[in-house]
């Protein structure tokens, strides 16, 4: 059984993309104008991130940022190939990403995510399109900062996404280790080696991870790594 190729959830993920793409699109030109290198805007994006992080994300509350159509379909993937029943998301902007994590879940028959944002607005309208999609009993939203919204009422955990504020992956994941099961998965967008230390931290094998970049979508800095121990 796979719900995102035909049905329910796949219309509904059809949809939000089209939606996306239309309401990212000026936002992405303005990103392509002002930065004169890939390595120049991710050099901003953190900078801005480090002077105010609650400013950068309510500056972008009406802006999706999700992942491709292809992202999406490696994390439906992963959720299937661990046999995920429990996941985490940092960062779950207007629920593309969970949409596709929960259809893993649904079609393995059950489990829990919970995920995470700052923006009001974006928790409001991921739960629309969970339930668009029929999936919202498999999900649960926490509003706010994830260093405090994901630090308690989590355990067993077999994969994490992370695709919020950049500064934080690492943070967020530290947090998040001691209930990780062996063998997790944790994947990573935007998971730049300028930001957080991040990178570093999960490519060290004595910190009991395996990890390496993901080549497609090339430059949006996509890492994918297991727990070893």
């Amino acid at each position: 059984m796979d719900s995102i190729s035909s049905g329910l959830v796949a219309d509904v993920l059809h949809r939000l993309h089209q939606e996306a793409e239309m309401a990212d699109a000026p936002l992405m030109h303005a990103f392509a104008s002002e930065a004169n290198s890939r390595e120049e805007m991710i050099s901003q994006a953190i900078a801005a991130e480090n002077r105010d992080l609650n400013e950068v994300y309510q500056r972008y509350a009406n802006n999706f940022l999700s992942v491709s159509p292809r992202f999406g379909r490696f994390l439906y993937m992963c959720a299937r190939a661990s046999k995920a029943k429990r996941i985490v998301e940092f960062g779950s902007s207007m629920g593309i990403s969970t949409i596709y994590m929960a259809a893993a879940l649904r079609d393995m028959g059950g489990g829990h995510l919970i995920g995470t944002d700052l923006e009001p607005g974006k928790i409001e309208r991921a739960r629309a399109n969970v339930a668009a999609a029929g999936l919202s009993d498999l999900v649960e939203f926490r509003l706010g900062d994830a260093r405090e919204t994901l630090s308690s009422g989590i355990s067993d955990i077999d994969m994490v996404m992370l695709d919020g504020a950049f500064t934080l992956y690492l943070s967020i994941l530290k947090l998040l280790e001691p209930q990780l099961k062996p063998g997790a998965i944790i994947v990573g967008e935007n998971a730049f080696e300028e930001a957080s230390g991040y990178l570093d931290y999960v490519r060290d094998p004595r910190n009991g991870y395996l990890s390496l970049s993901l080549q497609f979508d090339p430059g949006r800095g996509n890492e994918l790594a297991i727990k070893t121990r």
